[in-house]
Order: C-alpha cells, then structure tokens, then sequence
C-alpha cells in the first residue's frame, strides 16, 4: 500500500528556512519522477519542484534560486530546503510522482512564514 509522509513544515519568518522531508513506501522509488507541491488556501496544487530519476532538477521560476530539491534512493526520501522564505511560501506542501500514479495523498505539511 502507497504511503507517502510529510514532515519538516512549521512557522518561520522571512527570510528564513525549512527543510522539508518526504518518506515513500509501497511503490518503487527509484525510478520514478519525484515532485514537490504545494497548495494555497482555495487555490489549485501546483508543482514548485521537480527531480527526476537521473537527478535532473526543475523548479517553477518563482522558487528558482531559493529551493532545492534532493533524493535520497537508498532512503526513499525526498527532500526540499527551503531558503529566503517569504510570505507568498506560505502553502500546504505535498510530495507526489510527477507524473501522478494514482489519486493517492499524503497528508501535507504546513508551511507558514511570517512577515
């Protein structure tokens, strides 16, 4: 069974940083596209961060410069640091394959920064 947990989130001020960290079991890890997510209160989940199996990484032009997407295959982990956080970060962050393998969520982990 798909299981997909988030953790690392909390409150920070600008300008500070999270690391967030997202532990995959139940489907093979490695050979997959791995996607960091995120979603705004009445807004739809978008992707801000991609890795794909090879390590290549992409980012939405927002966060370019500022996150940083990692893997860890031998852990089924991945990771997003999160630095010169500003308010507009403020969202639920998710972890996910890109492209989706199925419907299935994890429960998300908040990010708020404060200004």
């Amino acid at each position: 069974q798909v299981q997909l947990v988030e953790s690392g989130g909390g409150l920070v001020q600008a300008g500070g940083s999270l690391r967030l960290s997202c532990a995959a079991s139940g489907r093979p890890f490695n050979n997959y596209n791995w996607a960091w997510f995120r979603q705004d209160p009445g807004k739809e989940r978008g992707v801000v961060a991609q890795i794909d199996s090879s390590g290549n990484t992409h980012y939405v032009d927002s966060v370019k410069g500022r996150f940083t997407i990692s893997r860890d295959n031998a852990k089924n982990t991945v990771y997003l640091q999160m630095n010169s956080l500003r308010p507009e970060d403020t969202a639920v962050y998710y972890c996910n394959t890109n492209p989706l393998q199925s419907n299935y969520w994890g429960q998300g982990t908040q990010v708020t920064v404060a200004s």
